[in-house]
Parts: structure tokens; sequence; C-alpha cells
């Protein structure tokens, strides 16, 4: 069986650059190398590239081939490992379709579309049993009066970016006077902004993968952050959280979970693996959505490695699963 060429597309537009990165090095260290030949292609807003030694060769963006020294390069499959623009909001996907090749990840439309967190709560909303806390959405061209908001939200409120992955631009406000700074905090990472009530209650985040036609669901993980929420820096400081993996649930809780979870992936015509964040309400165990993300970390610590690791699962298994599955 010859091997097949597959392009690990790492990098991309936004601040979690070096993130993405130690993604594609667990991922790489992780595919067969019986089955497949990996060129890591690193990706910027000047140029899309593959680093040969200490030869860097630019991608033809024509075919999306890779002109060697030894001989071009054609690629059988695209796994892509980029977070944020453009690897998460459709882009990549979108090309890569007009080009006719298979990739790991949702297609151009689901992907777009669950970058915006209000279009995906939307999509979700009618799932038995899931909730998602009540909010208002803000273009930033408007005229935005803090009373009007406090008069229809209760405090405290959450105020994020509504595109995006990363968890750049957040705010908990708690406060009328508070308001106005965190507004502008968030306007600065994106033209629309959501606030949302502030739901209490335990935080976790579980994914899911379609392995050979299956949607499967893994273990959760609890987050625990000794800061007041999980923003960019309690995700990426060691020691600022705790994740505990699987997270202690009952079982009945468990299950009823990985069912609205499923309806979630179906619901959004996902692909390959995405991870889903919730909070369940501390005081009615109610299960609240927080939104999900298509190109979910990778790095060894990341949340789905770890949940791998806990159903039991080889990770190179996992992740050429992953690969196989992009050709359906």
């Amino acid at each position: 069986m010859s091997k097949k060429n597959i392009a690990l597309l790492a990098g991309g537009y936004t601040g979690e650059y070096e993130v993405s990165i130690n993604s594609a090095k667990n991922i790489a260290a992780n595919l067969n190398a019986d089955q497949y030949n990996v060129y890591t292609i690193l990706i910027d807003r000047d140029r899309w590239f593959y680093q040969n030694g200490d030869e860097k060769v630019d991608v033809n963006k024509n075919d999306f081939s890779l002109p060697l020294s030894t001989g071009n390069v054609k690629f059988d499959s695209v796994f892509i490992t980029v977070h944020g623009s453009p690897g998460e909001d459709g882009k990549l996907q979108g090309y890569l379709d007009m080009l006719g090749l298979p990739y790991n990840t949702c297609d151009a439309t689901t992907s777009a579309i669950t970058m915006n967190k209000a279009y995906t709560k939307a999509l979700v909303h009618g799932i038995p049993n899931l909730h998602a806390a009540k909010s208002v959405k803000l273009f930033k061209g408007d005229i935005h009066d803090v009373s009007t908001i406090a008069s229809v939200l209760k405090f405290p409120l959450f105020v994020k970016p509504n595109n995006g992955g990363s968890s750049v631009g957040m705010s908990k406000v708690h406060n009328v006077a508070e308001l106005p700074a965190a507004l502008e905090k968030a306007f600065r990472e994106d033209e629309q902004i959501l606030v949302e009530e502030f739901i209490k209650g335990r935080e976790f985040s579980r994914g899911l993968a379609r392995l050979h036609g299956k949607i499967v669901v893994l273990p959760a993980t609890e987050i625990i952050s000794s800061k007041e929420f999980f923003d960019y820096e309690a995700k990426y400081t060691p020691g600022v959280t705790q994740e505990i993996t699987p997270a202690d649930l009952p079982e009945e809780k468990n299950n009823q979970i990985a069912d609205i979870l499923t309806e979630v992936y179906l619901r959004l015509n996902c692909r390959g693996m995405v991870r889903v964040d919730f909070i369940l309400d501390e005081q009615t165990g109610d299960f609240y959505f927080i939104e999900i993300n298509t190109t979910p970390g990778q790095s060894a610590n990341s949340l789905i490695p770890q949940q791998v690791r806990a159903a039991g699962m080889d990770v190179k298994i996992f992740y050429g699963d992953i690969v196989e599955g992009s050709y359906r």
C-alpha cells in the first residue's frame, strides 16, 4: 500500500499562531509514518510555506502542491489545525473544496457559522434539555445604551467578541459602571459582540469525533479555574487552571450530556473532531451551551488528547481515523 501525502496546515492569522504550531507538532508525531508522509505547512498573511531544513518552499496555491527540489508533491488529504482565521472560519475549507481536496474538519458553511456564537446558539435552539444564557448582540457602528442592556439582562454579565475561537477580549461585568470599558475591550477584537447572563455552575469541555462513520463522544473534562472565568490567560498559563479528565459526573448525567452533544453535532452538520464547552447550572443541574470549537487544540496536553487517552484509545490510531474520515 503506497503512503499518502498529508498536508498538515498550521499557523494562521490570529494570536493563537503558536498554539497551532504546538498542535501540529503533536499531530505530526502521532501520525503513523508507515502510512503517511506528513508535510507541515505554515501559513501567515504573507506566505504559505514548508520548511525543508534551512530552505523555505512556498506552496503553489493554484493547485495546493509543493514544488520541492526532489519533485512536485501533490496531497491526498489536508489536516487543518489552524485555530481562528483562516482555518476555523471556513476560508481554507472553501479553498480546498474548490480544488476538490479532502480535509479533516467541518465544511466551509459549518465552520463559518460556528465561529459566530449568536448564529450557533440560534441553530441549536430547541434541542431537548439544551439551554443557552440570555444574551444581547451588539454591532460596533451602533449606539449602545448601557441602561437598556442592564434592564434586559441580569448581572453579572459576560461581554465577549461574537466571532473568534479564543478567549481574547472577554470581560465579566458586575454592574452598569463596568459595562462601557468591557464593551470597548470586546469591540477591539470584533465588529459584533455578545453580552450574556453569567451562569453559575461547573464548567466542562467535551470532544466528539466521527470515527468509522460513527459519532463517538469522548469523556468530559471539568475546568476549574483560579481566575473568575476561563479566559486566554487561564487557558494557556500553567497552574492557573485545573483540568480533570474524566470529569466526576453521575452516569445518568454523563449519558444525558452525550445525547445532547450528539444532537448538537448532527444539527450543525459537523465533521471530524469538535469540542463543546458547557456549564451545568449549580442549582438546577441544567445543561447550558457555551460554544463549539471546530479546530480544537491538539498539543500533547490539550483537552482532546487527554480525553482520547481517558477513553482508553490510542492517540495515533485516533488521528489516523480522523485522516481516513476526511475521505468520506
